[in-house]
């Protein structure tokens, strides 16, 4: 009895590492995989620029000295100058506010109305179903720039509208994500359950389908965000998104194309601060995917 009393002891024992949190877990996983820890620290970097920007900036972003055109990188301006005197850096710096601003309110527009329409058409089904999904197939057909710069076109070009803009066009990716999501959750036995003691459709929507619908929400976001700074410099280089002298990297790209063999410079760095967030998100992205999804896991 003696020998069985301290066998139970023994199993009963619960190792600190064995109760960790689903949470501290996942950030576990997240931590070995080094290209997302290089995403992350990219993005805290750009966040961290966006924040500082006034005193990180040596300059106005806006500051013009036109003696000064054109000039190459140097001690004095670090990227440069562009064909107003103004200096590169300082730009690009205050631009990292606005394209991180578009990324993350486009995406959160998009994410809140997108999750919205798709618990109603995954929990409720029958026509609004039919409606909710034909209505994101039509928004599918079209190209996403295509139907962005629609959308701008009907209400200006302006950095708003084109925020606006990219949050329509995200919607049926968040939409079909989480109708999905809900499709299979609510076959679940404790959806039934919870329906079978008299429970309201509101409380099991927020207490149960939308908190195990998060995980695929909150990898699209973060992708998303990649694509939405993409979107924002693409319409900006079209003229439909930010409008002068707004530092945006898209606008700072069509402004000095004219300049690509005389001043190249004035391409290089938007396009490589461009490049560098999105490579940032994209990394973080698929870490966090490969953590929270199980079809990902080993």
């Amino acid at each position: 009895m003696a020998e069985l009393a301290k066998n139970a002891a023994e199993m009963s024992k619960v190792h600190p590492e064995d109760t960790a949190s689903p949470l501290k877990e996942a950030w576990r996983a997240f931590c070995k995989n080094r290209l997302a820890l290089a995403g992350l620290g990219i993005v805290i970097f750009f966040i961290i620029i966006a924040i500082l920007a006034p005193v990180i900036a040596p300059y106005s972003f806006k500051e013009q000295e036109l003696t000064k055109r054109l000039l190459a990188p140097s001690s004095e301006h670090w990227f440069g100058t562009d064909d107003f005197g103004r200096d590169i850096f300082s730009r690009i710096v205050y631009g990292a506010r606005i394209s991180l601003w578009v990324g993350f309110f486009a995406v959160l527009g998009s994410a809140v109305l997108g999750t919205i329409l798709g618990v109603i058409a995954g929990y409720y089904g029958r026509w609004l179903d039919t409606v909710i999904s034909r209505t994101f197939d039509i928004m599918l057909a079209f190209p996403s720039i295509l139907l962005a710069i629609a959308v701008v076109a009907i209400l200006g070009p302006s950095l708003q509208n084109a925020l606006i803009a990219i949050a329509i066009i995200n919607i049926p990716n968040f939409g079909r994500l989480v109708r999905s999501k809900v499709l299979s959750v609510k076959q679940e036995e404790y959806i039934m359950a919870a329906r079978a003691v008299g429970m309201k459709d509101s409380r099991i929507l927020i207490h149960h389908i939308l908190p195990n619908s998060m995980t695929p929400i909150i990898v699209q976001s973060t992708l998303a965000i990649a694509t939405a700074i993409i979107e924002a410099a693409a319409l900006g280089f079209l003229g439909l998104g930010a409008q002068a002298p707004s530092p945006e990297w898209g606008k700072m790209l069509a402004d000095s194309k004219q300049y690509l063999v005389q001043a190249p410079w004035t391409l290089f760095f938007p396009g490589l601060a461009i490049m560098l967030t999105v490579l940032g998100f994209n990394l973080m992205g698929d870490g966090l995917r490969d953590v929270l999804d199980p079809k990902m896991k080993q």
